[in-house]
């Protein structure tokens, strides 16, 4: 099922406010794990949040912000 990028951000938002820094490490573990069991659509999706978490965590993208995708 599609995701919209709204929801995307929101999901990552919410982990990073729930989990902070370790919410970046858990999105590596998925990546990894679902490479290992050949899922990679799922590591896909995973690599992405991951991205979004990073961004979120360094501050530099505020997630109570509009999103604007470019």
């Amino acid at each position: 099922m599609p995701i919209s990028a709204r929801d995307f951000c929101s999901l990552a938002a919410d982990l990073a406010a729930e989990h902070g820094v370790l919410a970046c490490d858990y999105a590596r573990r998925a990546v990894v794990t679902f490479e290992a069991e050949g899922e990679h659509a799922r590591a896909q999706f995973w690599r992405a949040l991951g991205q979004l978490l990073d961004d979120i965590v360094i501050g530099r993208l505020d997630p109570a912000a509009p999103l604007i995708i470019h």
